[in-house]
């Protein structure tokens, strides 16, 4: 073995650096600061023009489009008592760029939740010590628990702690409630059969509509749909075939995983999903084919209170002063892949319009140079740019198409935006590629907005590799929804794309989750041993 030069040593720190304090990704605890604050923690943000029968069928001019954020990373069906919930001091938001200045505050919706604890039976009633109760044995208290079947009313008794929300639409100065009067009910966490013995059915009743804007809304706990062999990338990138090309037999396609392992399989999320006419988001109202602006960019952002102050034990938290965001999201893969860990938390708390200052990240990327000290392949940008300039990544993370950058600069705007043309018609589920537009004839794919299907980890080592790993099918070996099959519901195909809003899957259940011991046998078993091809 020879030696390690000079040279390579910063290189390689600076390869630990990025890769190793990290945890998880698409952006899963992606930042210090982030990482210890999970309920503010956005993991995936998605953008699509819905891919449901109902838009697919409408004329392009009617159609709808999707905006989904993510926050609470890696769930544990089964961790009881508490689950998994929204935080009442967080603003979560989903800001929209119409006009291609790189600002994305032309349309914001929020989201603000409150908690209530609520007795069995009503007012005077029992208090529980678990948030939810249910079980088809019980058929004391008038049957009042023997499964909690709805949200609200009859049926809901067992559901002790709820949260319910609120959505604004915030056009400049202007701030307009949505779905006023009514009261909008997150779905609970998904804790087993026996306490709700239907979760698809109640579930379905956390998804409100609003025919008079033509709105919907959802809010609750869903199945993960970010897949990633995620202990192999941050071991350094040590995937599990030393050179991480799918060449095999069908070894790229979309409904096989040929030998990576999806840490997030059987994980579940928290979910915030929003519907809306294309034409209330275009920056004159027409249909997107007729619009000045067809793409637009978007983020989401969660934010709390500046002033924080811990009160005595049995006290309300008091919170103050203005919002300071904590963390943000637009392209996958960012703050992981492009951003070294001394700048992540710094980059959570900017404005996405702001990125010039980040922008020696994108043109000399550290993950570039990671592949080539790893697999011994030479990256070679895919328009041709140096390796210590890469404009290809500018120009597809940070510019509308058409605009320029300066020469080796981002220019004006420059801002990390997820871009979506919605002229760009949507792709029935059955029918789309997991490498999107970037790598496909598929074109509703990531770049162009993101799905929960897109395969953003091949994507990304692909385009940052350039043309040696794009034509050497590079990948994590980790190609759809591991482990999709195993759920149930109405709405999941086989390869576990959900084909209605809020195009999430059904949750994973706390009680039916397993984590096989290595000493177990059976179907399901894993002995333990290393994971080979």
């Amino acid at each position: 073995m020879k030696p390690v030069s000079k040279l390579i040593v910063p290189l390689l720190a600076s390869v630990v650096l990025a890769w190793g304090i990290t945890a998880e990704s698409a952006s899963h605890r992606e930042a210090p600061f982030i990482a210890m604050d999970p309920a503010a923690d956005n993991t995936d943000v998605y953008a699509f023009v819905s891919y449901d029968a109902a838009n697919l069928a409408r004329a392009p001019a009617d159609r709808r489009v999707t905006f989904i954020l993510n926050v609470n990373p890696g769930q544990d069906p089964s961790d009881a008592p508490n689950y998994y919930n929204f935080d009442d001091d967080v603003l979560y938001a989903v800001n929209i760029d119409n006009n291609r200045d790189g600002r994305a505050e032309d349309i914001v919706y929020e989201f603000r939740f409150k908690t209530e604890n609520r007795p069995i039976g009503g007012p005077g009633g029992l208090t529980s010590p678990v948030p939810y109760l249910g079980n088809p044995h019980i058929t004391a208290l008038g049957g009042l628990l023997q499964g909690i079947t709805a949200l609200d009313g009859p049926g809901s008794e067992g559901l002790t702690r709820r949260q319910t929300y609120t959505v604004t639409e915030v056009r400049g100065k202007n701030r307009t409630v949505l779905f006023s009067g009514r009261s909008l009910i997150a779905v609970p966490s998904n804790s087993g059969p026996a306490t709700m013995p239907n979760y698809a059915a109640l579930a379905a009743q956390g998804i409100y509509s609003d025919a008079a804007t033509g709105i919907s809304v959802f809010a609750g706990q869903r199945a993960e749909t970010f897949y990633i062999d995620l202990g192999a990338v941050f071991d350094t990138l040590n995937l599990r075939r030393y050179l991480p090309l799918l060449t095999g037999p069908g070894e790229d396609n979309d409904n096989v995983n040929p030998y990576g392992v999806n840490r997030f399989s059987g994980a579940n999320i928290s979910t915030i999903a929003i519907e809306v006419p294309i034409t209330r988001i275009t920056s004159d109202g027409k249909p997107a084919a007729a619009s000045a602006n067809p793409v637009i960019g978007m983020y989401a952002s969660t934010a709390r209170q500046k002033v924080r102050v811990l009160p005595q034990p049995g006290a309300a938290t008091l919170h103050n002063g203005p919002w300071v965001q904590v963390s943000r999201m637009a392209n996958p893969l960012v703050n992981e892949l492009i951003i070294n860990t001394p700048a992540k938390d710094a980059w959570n708390a900017a404005e996405p319009e702001n990125e010039a200052q980040f922008q020696a990240f994108y043109t000399n990327p550290v993950i570039a140079t990671a592949l080539e000290l790893v697999y011994g392949v030479p990256v070679v940008p895919i328009n041709g740019s140096p390796k210590s300039n890469r404009t290809d990544l500018m120009g597809i993370l940070l510019k509308y198409p058409g605009q320029a950058l300066a020469g080796s600069n981002c220019g004006v705007p420059c801002s990390e935006l997820l871009r979506l043309d919605l002229r760009v018609p949507p792709t029935a589920p059955e029918n789309q590629s997991r490498l999107g537009a970037a790598l496909s004839t598929d074109p509703a794919g990531w770049p162009n907005g993101r799905r929960p299907n897109d395969d953003v980890t091949d994507i990304a080592i692909r385009v940052v590799g350039g043309t040696n790993y794009i034509a050497n099918k590079a990948g994590d070996g980790v190609n759809f929804l591991a482990g999709a099959p195993g759920i149930t519901g109405v709405d999941i195909t086989a390869n576990g794309i959900a084909k209605n809003f809020p195009f999430l899957p059904t949750p994973y259940d706390g009680k039916n989750r397993r984590h096989v011991d290595c000493d177990e046998t059976g179907p399901g078993a894993n002995p333990c041993g290393p994971l080979v091809p």
